[in-house]
C-alpha cells in the first residue's frame, strides 16, 4: 500500500487549475522529503528562486547547499508541493541532482518564470531537452568536473575485478577463515591490453591512469583523437570496434547514451571478446544489454564485469547479476567524491545564475 492510503490519485494545484495526480507521481516525488527548513534560510529579495528535490537522502549534501544560497534562494519539492500555486511563478531555476525533481511536464506547467533546467552531470538522457527547450527554458550540465572522479572509478572497478579486492576483504574479515583460498588467485593489470569505448574527457583520463600501469591502450571513438593525444598516452585508434573487442583485456564503456548507443554491448559483442575479458561500465546502464551479459558471464564467454551503472538503478533484488560471483556492482557513485561534487554544484549554479540573467550559459545543451 502507499503512503497514500486507499487514494490512487491526490489532488494538486498546478497554476490556476487542479489536477488528480496519480501515486506513481508521489513515488517520483515522495512526500517524505526532508524540509529544507525555509525558515532557518535568510531569504532574500533580490535572490531568485531555485527549485531543487532535497537536502540529505537522495539530494544536496549539506555541505553543497552554502554554494546554491549565495544566488539562489532555495525550495525543496516537498515544500512547494504544499503550494504550487504560491511558489511556482517565482521559480526560474530547477538544479536537478541525480534526476530529481523529474522535468515532467506536469511540473514544468506550473514554472511559468523557469528559465533553466540545470543538471548536475553529463548525462542528459532523462531529460526531453526539445520539449523543455520549446517552452524557452535551457538546459545546461557539467561537462568536465566530473571527468577525474569517474576515470578513478572506472580503474577502481578495473583493479578490484582484476585482483578479487572485495572478495579477498570478505574472507578476511570471516571468522571462519583459517587459510587463503586458491580462489583469489586474480589477473595481472600491469602489461595487459586496455580497450575504451569512448575517448572524450573521461575516456581520455582513462587512459593517462592506465599508462602507469604499462597497459597498451586500445580506443574506439566516433571521431579519431590528434597524433599528439595518442602518442601522449601510447593510445592506438580502433575504427572497428570489433578489433578492439577482439584483442582487449579490459573493455571500458565511456559513452554517452543515445539511439545509437542503447545496447551497444549485446550478443554479437560480447562473443568477440576473449573468455578471460573483463567489461567495465562507467556510462549507463541501458549501453549494455544485460540479459546477454547475464549469459555471457554464466556460460564462461566472458570472465568477470565491473559496473557502477545498470538499468535500472537499484536492480530488482531478484535480478540475476546481483547473485553472480564474476560481477562487481557500485550503485552508481562514480562522481561521488566531496570534491567533485561541490565543483558540479558550482558549475551548476554558474549555469544557472547566467541564465537567469539572461547572459551565455557556459554549458548549454543545444539541439544539433
Amino acid at each position: 500500500m502507499s503512503m497514500l492510503g486507499n487514494n490512487p490519485d491526490r489532488s494538486v494545484k498546478f497554476g490556476n487549475r487542479w489536477e488528480l495526480v496519480p501515486v506513481p507521481f508521489f513515488s517520483v516525488y515522495p512526500l517524505l522529503y526532508e524540509s529544507c527548513a525555509l525558515s532557518n534560510q535568510t531569504m532574500a529579495e533580490d535572490k531568485p528562486w531555485a527549485l531543487i528535490s532535497e537536502v540529505g537522502e537522495q539530494g544536496f549534501i549539506e555541505e553543497v547547499t552554502d554554494i546554491i544560497k549565495q544566488h539562489f534562494n532555495i525550495i525543496c519539492l516537498r515544500d512547494f508541493l504544499q503550494n504550487p500555486q504560491q511558489h511556482g511563478p517565482k521559480i526560474q531555476a530547477i538544479l536537478m541532482w541525480n534526476t530529481f525533481p523529474a522535468a515532467e511536464p506536469s511540473l514544468l506547467s506550473s514554472l511559468p518564470s523557469l528559465k533553466v533546467v540545470a543538471n548536475g552531470g553529463v548525462g542528459i538522457d532523462h531529460l526531453d531537452v526539445p520539449y523543455i527547450t520549446s517552452l524557452g527554458v535551457k538546459v545546461a550540465n557539467t561537462p568536465g568536473v566530473v571527468s577525474v572522479a569517474t576515470a578513478d572509478m572506472a580503474m577502481g572497478l578495473l583493479l578490484a575485478s582484476a585482483r578479487k579486492i572485495v572478495e579477498g576483504h570478505q574472507i578476511a574479515v570471516d571468522p571462519k577463515t583459517t587459510s587463503i583460498p586458491q580462489s583469489l588467485v586474480g589477473v595481472e593489470v600491469t602489461g595487459s591490453t586496455l580497450g575504451i569505448i569512448g575517448m572524450g574527457h573521461i575516456g581520455y583520463k582513462i587512459a593517462q591512469r592506465s599508462k602507469g600501469f604499462d597497459m597498451k591502450i586500445l580506443y574506439h571513438n566516433r571521431h579519431r583523437r590528434s597524433v599528439e593525444d595518442e602518442q601522449s598516452v601510447g593510445a592506438s585508434y580502433c575504427e572497428n570496434m570489433d578489433d578492439l573487442l577482439r584483442e582487449a583485456d579490459f573493455v571500458v564503456l565511456v559513452v554517452n547514451l543515445s539511439p545509437e548507443t542503447k545496447g551497444l554491448i549485446s550478443h554479437r559483442e560480447l562473443s568477440l571478446m576473449k573468455p578471460t575479458a573483463t567489461l567495465v561500465n562507467v556510462s549507463r546502464g541501458l549501453v549494455v544489454d544485460q540479459d546477454a551479459l547475464v549469459k555471457a558471464l554464466q556460460s564462461g564467454e566472458i570472465r568477470a564485469a565491473a559496473l557502477d551503472v545498470t538499468h535500472p538503478e537499484p536492480l530488482p533484488r531478484d535480478h540475476p547479476l546481483l547473485s553472480l560471483p564474476n560481477v562487481l556492482i557500485t550503485p552508481h557513485v562514480g562522481t561521488y567524491t566531496y570534491a567533485t561534487i561541490k565543483r558540479t554544484v558550482q558549475c551548476m549554479v554558474d549555469n544557472a545564475v547566467a541564465a537567469v540573467n539572461g547572459l551565455p550559459v557556459p554549458n548549454e545543451v543545444k539541439l544539433k
